[in-house]
């Protein structure tokens, strides 16, 4: 295990080289989230209402967030898919390293780049006007929240990229994560929308995340009963608990069994 975790390390090492050398992609993930955060903020914040009421910004906000860990998918996926393609994962595989390190060296590094990309848009909703009037651990369990939900899904990312190497594949992803996240709690409340909407919305993982982001930071909900509003926090806690339990083993037997 030791030497797993050693391995491990200098895979992240490795990726934070990369980035160091190359910083574009993760300026671009920024400056894309500040983009939908501007937009729907501000330009069709006015005319979305909440139930219990509260104002929209600080209900988007948080649900901002929770978005951001799930765009994670893909870039996790186009890494994965990427050097699977020119040979490097095979590289790797034919040096005398743990199964499971580079998968889990490629998660650290990754986490470590949602870190910061997280810290950027707190301080940039609080540019805009955002507030919290939670405690300051309240704001740090919320963002625990949120970098578990994005452990998860970039597992997830490692999984399909480990199995779906074609273009296609990853183009299907990346749209297929602007539905998933649509069909939550991010920019308007379930309770809002026809019942069978609201209640897949309701289920959606990005949905409780951002619920129990908005309870920490002392935003309003947007929710008045159901699951959300009984046990935001189980829930938070609970997906990615399930997302993980499934896609790291199937992650690591994907990486075993990777052939070219």
């Amino acid at each position: 295990m030791t030497t797993a975790l050693r391995h491990a390390w200098v895979i992240t090492l490795r990726e934070l080289k990369l980035w160091q050398r190359d910083p574009s992609p993760l300026i671009v993930g920024i400056l894309f989230s500040i983009m939908l955060l501007l937009m729907f903020g501000f330009l069709l914040g006015g005319a979305i209402g909440l139930p219990g009421g509260g104002g929209y910004l600080p209900y988007l906000l948080p649900g901002m967030l929770a978005l951001s860990m799930l765009f994670g998918i893909e870039a996790t996926m186009g890494a994965i898919t990427n050097e699977t393609k020119k040979g490097i994962t095979d590289r790797f595989r034919s040096l005398p390293m743990s199964g499971v390190a580079v998968p889990l060296g490629r998660s650290a590094a990754d986490l470590l780049r949602s870190a910061v990309e997280l810290a950027v848009l707190m301080a940039g909703g609080l540019l805009i006007g955002w507030r919290v009037s939670g405690s300051a651990g309240a704001v740090l369990a919320a963002a625990a929240l949120l970098l578990w939900l994005r452990f998860a899904m970039l597992w997830l990312g490692i999984y399909l990229g480990l199995t779906l190497r074609g273009e296609g594949a990853l183009m299907a992803v990346q749209i297929l994560v602007w539905p998933v996240g649509f069909l939550s709690g991010v920019f308007v409340s379930p309770e809002s929308m026809p019942a069978w909407l609201g209640f897949l919305a309701q289920w959606n993982p990005v949905s409780a995340t951002a619920a129990a982001c908005r309870d920490l930071f002392g935003n309003p909900s947007g929710i008045t009963s159901g699951p959300l509003a009984d046990y935001p926090l189980l829930l938070a806690v609970g997906w990615p608990a399930v997302l993980l339990a499934i896609f790291v083993p199937l992650s690591a037997r994907a990486y075993r069994r990777l052939s070219r």
